[in-house]
């Protein structure tokens, strides 16, 4: 289980829904992501005239029974506000079962929010420990009659946003694409016209709403494409986006994400980001703009490149090692991005060796040589430090490395490298 969450931690910096659904060329950018609360991307929806359920978000037992009262509908959905899935089938420390319940009795809402509240919740895509819980979102139960699934995400393939929609909603979209590929529709959009009315309506009844629920299923296609434009997410997830036994359309679970690419026009949906499940040690590896996934081995891995990073974790491995840690510098590093690399690995107690495998393309060998020095010498480092270097300027590398004096140890290639960082540790 832990090595699974832990691959899927890698894989998020490398995937997306469009790999998901149908093959394509992967093409691996430096970037991040921003994953939004369920709560946070319900509210940027409403915000866009875009049909939700009505909520209020709580971060105490009190309040939680209050908005309940404020609300006054027939049944209440208490959710706890985690970023990992799988909430409806977690459970706490407090020995609460599930971390989404239903309830018509808004005095039981008090209850359970004193059980969520300040407690960890365990589900299958969090760590052991879980994760704690400071928001509860009240909302308005509702009887869902129809369930489909729509996404917004940009493809390279079409140059652009590309529509993803199914009638078959409410399940994992792999799996539909998997039995029943039939089902999955896609429909790029020209991003300078955007969507226009008889591709919404095309969609709509693609996901097979009917008569009046018809033009107001295009209606909501059409605002959460505006949205998806507007905010300059990445993608939009909407699973289920159906109907209900009233008669309404609604975006019943909602997931928005956006990369860095949009900091700088979305200050202030950034400023919503909650680092409050992540690794001190990934937060700190942000702010040098690295790109670093914690892992459980002892063997600290600096590499340039996602693709030649995750090739050291499987040659490390292969040579009976274990990776400490995903780490790619990018093709921009410069000397004091390595340096705070190194002190980023080496701050890990369960590091014991630290493998340095560059390929310069773009990447100067001589600054990453430079970089090497500069930390082994300011931080006294005292761990064993395998380098290999290929590419630019790698002569010159090499002799900065060699005349510090420094206990470098230098490999020939790829799989030397691994072997003597395996070899070091022993």
């Amino acid at each position: 289980m832990a090595a699974a969450i832990t691959m899927a931690r890698v894989a998020r910096h490398i995937a997306s829904i469009k790999q998901r659904i149908s093959p394509a060329v992967m093409s691996v950018l430096q970037s991040r992501s921003l994953n939004l609360q369920e709560y946070q991307s319900k509210g940027l929806m409403r915000d866009h005239n875009v049909n939700v359920q009505p909520f209020e978000i709580a971060s105490t037992p009190e309040e939680a029974v209050a908005m309940a009262k404020r609300m006054n509908v027939d049944e209440y959905v208490i959710k706890a506000q985690i970023l990992a899935g799988g909430r409806g089938k977690g459970q706490f420390s407090s020995g609460l079962k599930k971390g989404v319940h239903l309830t018509k009795d808004v005095e039981q809402i008090g209850d359970l929010a004193s059980k969520m509240l300040g407690y960890r919740l365990v589900t299958k895509q969090t760590t052991s420990e879980g994760v704690v819980v400071q928001k509860l979102m009240i909302a308005e139960a509702l009887d869902i009659s129809k369930e489909t699934y729509f996404a917004i995400v940009m493809d390279r393939h079409y140059n652009g946003p590309v529509i993803v929609a199914s009638p078959a909603g409410g399940v994992d979209i792999e799996e539909v694409a998997a039995k029943s590929p039939e089902l999955i529709y896609k429909v790029p959009i020209d991003v300078m016209d955007g969507i226009n009315d008889q591709q919404a309506m095309e969609l709509a009844k693609n996901l097979t709403f009917s008569d009046a629920k018809l033009a107001e299923a295009a209606e909501q296609i059409k605002r959460l494409y505006n949205l998806f434009i507007s905010v300059d997410a990445s993608q939009v997830e909407i699973n289920p986006f159906g109907e209900t036994t009233d008669g309404r359309v609604v975006c019943f679970d909602a997931k928005i994400n956006f990369d860095d690419s949009a900091r700088y026009r979305q200050k202030e949906i950034f400023a919503m980001e909650d680092l409050s499940e992540s690794d001190v040690r990934e937060i700190a590896a942000a702010k040098s703009n690295l790109n670093y996934i914690g892992l459980d081995g002892n063997i600290a891995c600096l590499v340039n490149g996602a693709g030649l990073a995750m090739a050291t974790m499987d040659i490390v491995k292969l040579h009976g090692g274990e990776p400490a840690n995903f780490l790619d510098v990018g093709g921009g590093v410069t000397e004091q991005q390595v340096y705070d690399a190194f002190n980023l690995v080496s701050s890990d107690k369960s590091v014991k060796s630290i493998l340095v495998n560059i390929f310069g393309g773009i990447v100067n060998c001589a600054t990453i040589a430079n970089g090497i020095t500069k930390a082994a010498r300011g931080m006294n480092l005292t761990l064993p430090v395998v380098v290999r270097l290929e590419g630019t300027n790698v002569d010159e590398a090499r002799k900065i490395l060699l005349d510090s004096g420094l206990n470098i140890t230098p490999a020939r290639d790829f799989e030397d490298a691994a072997k003597k960082a395996v070899a070091s540790i022993r």
